[in-house]
């Protein structure tokens, strides 16, 4: 593969405009707000600033992996475009060129297939092999369905085959996961309101006493004992919230 070609990589989130900003102000609160509540100093914040560091990180693991379901959705569109254009007699490396105008009337200029489309086009001019152009794809995405589709095309190619009708199918078989996958995120869209709602619960109980009884947590702050009973409460729901979290990708998982 010709390095010299500018490919982008799905494994991390390219940040846009002012979203940076908005993530670390956001993470900020985050190291703010338990540093107000478990030890109530301002000097807390900067340890706490690792935990802010972490959640900044698991934002952009979130967003790559939006970005990752929108150019699979957008790659099955493009195959079924390629497989109509094999119909009407392109071969298989001009197909892939020419469905690029139907994905910029669909999704518009900057989709991602668009700029994945351009890379290819690329690709093929300098004489690289499709089958090597979607691979790299695949490894970069870290699409599972843009993988198979990948195994699929190349193994065709190689050993020959209804090409039109293979992309159908893939294409078919693409869209029925990512139906399945939306079907699981409707149905645990409820546990995970459940979820977010028990993780802001001890802050809204905390929030309640301590505006119904002024200075009831008095003792618990700016004193050793205080500060090592709070950091155990903490270090219990850091460890709430990771188990939620491994119980719901356990469920998701299970669910696929």
């Amino acid at each position: 593969m010709d390095t010299s070609l500018k490919r982008r990589d799905y494994h991390r989130y390219c940040w846009k405009g002012g979203e940076k900003a908005g993530a670390i102000l956001c993470c900020g609160g985050i190291s703010a707000v338990l540093a107000y509540f478990f030890y109530r100093s301002v000097l807390a914040v900067i340890p706490l600033s690792a935990i802010g560091i972490l959640a900044f990180i698991r934002i952009g693991h979130r967003k790559a992996e939006t970005v990752r379901e929108e150019l699979s959705g957008q790659f099955r569109e493009c195959i079924l475009s390629v497989a109509t254009l094999l119909q009407a007699g392109y071969s298989v490396e001009n197909a892939f060129m020419e469905c690029r105008q139907d994905m910029a009337l669909m999704y518009g200029e900057d989709a991602l297939i668009c700029g994945e489309l351009n890379y290819i086009k690329r690709g093929l001019k300098i004489n690289i092999a499709l089958e090597e152009l979607l691979e790299d794809l695949a490894a970069r995405s870290c699409c599972e369905e843009i993988a198979q589709f990948a195994q699929i095309f190349a193994l065709v190619k190689r050993n020959g085959g209804n090409m039109a009708e293979v992309i159908r199918s893939s294409a078919y078989q693409i869209g029925r996961q990512i139906e399945l996958k939306q079907e699981i995120q409707i149905l645990l869209g409820g546990k995970k309101m459940e979820l977010m709602i028990m993780k802001a619960m001890p802050f809204g109980i905390l929030l309640y006493i301590d505006i119904g009884n002024r200075g009831y947590f008095d003792s618990l702050y700016h004193n050793l004992a205080g500060a090592a009973i709070m950091t155990g409460c903490l270090g219990v729901y850091l460890g709430a919230y990771l188990l939620g979290e491994l119980i719901m990708k356990g469920i998701t998982a299970e669910m696929a």
